[in-house]
């Protein structure tokens, strides 16, 4: 498995390659700099280690203990943290959870320090519009911050890889097959004879 360094080496010299890409493919300066700005988010600080005491978890500076529940409730390089699309997403609605309890606590003391009338059902009816009106942002971002978590994960699975490859050839490239099984005692029980 690479290391945090090599990680950040892998992010800043493919972000060139995502960014031409990006523009060539959509020949628009926004979608580019929102895929490129999400690659970069997603590869330095919001990546799959967020799952581990890592470089990621770290950037965080006095926040990151936002990301301890996180942490304690997944497994290092679950499917759930390092999968592709389904890690994103977590990682996504994690913390737009956390900043919605945030939005909403500043709005109520705001509410009652202040006096602003707001509705919930505005702030909600805004937040859709938003949704929709800023969808092609929103998905544009969304691919950059899973391209970020995605060069983390393959490297981490192709370091891995090469790893098994030089202690067993090309036989490590394989699933072995062997099934690992837990001894189990066997307890023999007599059938008990009516005398």
């Amino acid at each position: 498995m690479p290391s945090g360094r090599t990680h950040d080496r892998i992010t800043m010299y493919t972000l060139p390659f995502v960014a031409g890409f990006t523009f060539w493919q959509t020949r628009s300066s926004n979608a580019t700099l929102l895929v490129a700005s999400g690659f970069l988010f997603g590869g330095l600080m919001f990546g799959p280690d967020l799952d581990i005491y890592s470089v990621q978890f770290q950037r965080w500076g006095f926040l990151r203990w936002i990301w301890l529940p996180y942490q304690r409730s997944l497994r290092h390089r679950s499917f759930l943290s390092h999968g592709p699309i389904i890690g994103t997403i977590l990682r996504i609605l994690y913390l737009g959870c956390l900043l919605a309890i945030l939005a909403i606590f500043v709005l109520v003391i705001a509410e009652r320090l202040w006096n602003l009338s707001f509705t919930w059902q505005d702030l909600g009816e805004t937040v859709g519009r938003s949704l929709v009106q800023y969808d092609t942002e929103y998905v544009a971002l969304f691919l950059g911050l899973e391209l970020g978590a995605m060069s983390h994960s393959l490297s981490d699975w192709g370091g891995s890889a090469y790893k098994r490859f030089q202690k067993q050839g090309v036989r490590g490239l394989f699933p072995s097959g062997k099934i690992k099984r837990r001894k189990v005692r066997s307890v023999s029980r007599r059938p008990r004879v009516k005398k």
